[in-house]
């Protein structure tokens, strides 16, 4: 859940740089995909922790 949040500040961030600095675009773009990935880590680890592994007993 660190690395979520981790990612998500690094995409604000960029995405702050990149609207805000002339020239600087491609920041803006890092950070949306970075935001992206970020939810993808996040769907990921709900559906891998929502996972109870029942044993046949």
């Amino acid at each position: 859940m660190v690395l979520f949040l981790i990612l998500v500040i690094v995409a604000i961030v960029l995405g702050i740089i990149g609207a805000a600095a002339e020239g600087l675009f491609y920041l803006l773009i890092i950070g949306i995909v970075v935001f992206v990935a970020a939810l993808v880590y996040l769907v990921l680890h709900i559906r891998r922790s929502g996972r109870h592994h029942r044993t046949l007993r």
